[in-house]
């Protein structure tokens, strides 16, 4: 801009050319003119860019709802029941458990978790339903006998959906949201009994392409027949189904709803943003600068096309300005896993916070600023006379500390060590049926690099699995290690509580380990402390390594030992007996 120009001559995407510059862009030749530009909402006075978020917002996860009808093969009920108990672990306290009127298994779930009494009396439950009326009235007797819960209504407003779908007046729009609440009331006093405190939740559906004005009106119509009050909470819901405008626009609409919403101390003003254009939890963020009081969103953004808002992202980054998230993220390696069994899908290795990469630097200068950090830090507290952790975290390229998560270390000090991976992870996968864990492989792959740097030259396919099998798999002829596990026995007691005795042989002296836990891996790190070693699960994976009867079962297993990381790996046709192994193999490496 030259010192002429003012702000309101300048246009965003048209910058001044620079009069030597070599390259230019070009014109791309897609279809541009297809697409409309997203309203702009006229607020010049709007006060979240100002605003900070110093508290956490309400949450509520609907990885069991708008996650569930996103997968390919939907959660069956042990894997519901499985994210359901995740969810209430961490300490989410509104959880949308499902769609009841859909079929027989959403609410065939709703009533299992009321009925077997899995939901604590501070958690509420919310179930979704469209405006008619047989599905209102299936949705409420789903939710029979519960404590608290909460039906969530909703119905299309936006224009596309009034025009294409529904050919409906605004009027005709408005008057099913009015109907569908006063149907929702009527049935919730016929079915729901005293013991069940009952919420209602409305939501505009589309509220991105909702005209601001419309919007509104129909909002206020909802609550006209709820009667919003003290003590009488509504929540209205604005969901960017589809994202279609930039986070500073979606903050607008939001300050704009809060603003004009008559019974304002009343309602519940909830954020449910998608993340179509990648900036889901941007979008998030600045609604609840501008006046949300609630986020709506999955684990790890799951749902549907490119997700919901990700509720780990969003925590995290509280925790990480110093927040407190209300939600226990500190196993985040467990979350991960729970969430990839139930949803059957991986998380990515680069996904903020919980990715198997995102706490290793893999540059030479990233890995010297990160030691110089670690440094700094015991500097600085024992000039202070604190512990590392009683002083503000402070280490470059590492927004938190990895230990706050229950990550170790290893993952940050090994960032030279991935050279060669991918083909070695090859070479044991096609010549041995080995599918190693990702940091099992950055593991191995270091103990490789140790071998090249030592002898130089190439390492063959033969070479890698004999160092593989002298690190890891001691046997007959490589008897190598203080334990040698000769056979175990598993038994179950009627609270589901496992002992496990074990004939092995400790220090070269026959042997019989005793230990009990909720599964036969967690019975035998109980056994082992008899004999003086300290373990921890971290991690564990298995696989088949052939079809058939009499394949063979491989287990991998991360575990911490007397304060160093080690994987483990156990073949045999018994799964138990391999995870054994696998333990067995992990603490002879850390004793070798």
């Amino acid at each position: 801009m030259t010192p002429q120009q003012s702000a309101s001559e300048r246009s965003v995407g048209n910058p001044t050319p620079v009069t030597n510059a070599v390259h230019f862009q070009r014109p791309s030749g897609m279809p541009v003119h297809k697409y409309g530009r997203y309203d702009a909402v006229d607020i010049p006075d709007r006060t979240w860019p100002e605003a900070r978020v110093t508290k956490a917002p309400r949450w509520l996860s609907t990885d069991l709802r708008d996650g569930n009808q996103a997968l390919i093969d939907p959660m069956s009920p042990a894997r519901k029941r499985e994210m359901f108990d995740l969810l209430v672990r961490m300490g989410y306290k509104e959880i949308e458990v499902g769609f009841p009127s859909s079929g027989e298994t959403d609410f065939n779930f709703v009533r299992s978790i009321i009925e077997d009494g899995a939901i604590p009396e501070d958690v509420t439950i919310s179930v979704l339903t469209q405006a008619r009326e047989e599905l209102i009235e299936r949705t409420v007797e789903s939710l029979r006998g519960a404590h608290r819960a909460t039906v969530h209504l909703y119905n299309a407003t936006a224009p596309t959906f009034r025009r294409v779908v529904f050919r409906g007046t605004k009027e005709q729009v408005k008057q099913i949201a009015v109907d569908g609440t006063r149907l929702v009331m009527e049935y919730a006093d016929k079915i729901l009994g005293p013991e069940t405190i009952f919420g209602y939740q409305y939501s505009p559906e589309i509220f991105t392409d909702t005209e601001l004005d419309f919007a509104l009106e129909v909002c206020e119509a909802v609550c006209d027949v709820w009667g919003p009050e003290e003590g009488r909470e509504i929540i209205l819901n604005l969901p960017a189904t589809v994202e279609r405008s930039t986070p500073s626009t979606h903050a607008d609409r939001f300050e704009w709803m809060s603003r004009n919403l008559t019974r304002r101390q009343h309602v519940c003003l909830s954020v449910h943003p998608h993340n179509d254009r990648g900036t889901a939890v941007a979008a998030a963020e600045l609604a609840l600068m501008a006046g949300a009081d609630r986020i709506e969103g999955c684990l790890f953004g799951q749902g549907e096309r490119t997700g919901n808002v990700d509720l780990v992202t969003l925590g995290m980054n509280l925790f990480s300005q110093g927040v407190d998230p209300q939600i226990d993220f500190s196993q985040i390696d467990e979350i991960r896993r729970t969430s990839e069994y139930c949803n059957q899908m991986e998380v990515h290795p680069r996904h903020p916070y919980a990715g198997d990469l995102v706490y290793t630097a893999f540059s030479g200068s990233h890995q010297d600023a990160i030691k110089k950090g670690f440094d700094a830090m015991e500097a600085d507290a024992a000039k202070q006379g604190k512990t590392v952790d009683d002083i503000e975290w402070a280490v470059p390229y590492l927004p938190i500390d990895p230990k706050d998560v229950g990550r170790s270390y290893e993952a940050v000090i090994r960032v030279n060590s991935q050279s060669g991976k991918g083909g070695i992870a090859y070479v044991l996968k096609n010549d041995h049926k080995l599918d190693l864990p990702r940091r099992m492989q950055i593991e191995f792959s270091k103990i490789i690099q140790q071998k090249t740097d030592s002898e130089g030259g190439e390492v063959t396919p033969k070479a890698i699995w004999s160092v593989f099998q002298d690190e890891y798999l001691p046997n007959a002829d490589n008897p190598w290690g203080r334990i040698q596990v000769r056979s175990g026995q598993t038994t179950t007691d009627t609270d589901g509580r496992d002992t496990l005795t074990v004939e092995a042989v400790v220090d070269g002296a026959e042997t019989v380990l005793t230990g009990v836990g909720n599964g036969p891996i967690s019975a035998f790190f109980d056994a082992l402390t008899t004999v003086g070693v300290d373990a921890r699960l971290l991690d564990y994976q298995e696989h088949t390594m052939s079809e058939g009867a009499s394949a063979q079962a491989a287990s991998y297993i991360e575990c911490a030992i007397d304060g160093q990381v080690l994987w483990g790996i156990g073949i045999d046709p018994n799964t138990t007996r391999a995870s054994l192994k696998a333990v067995v193999s992990a603490v002879n490496r850390a004793a070798r």
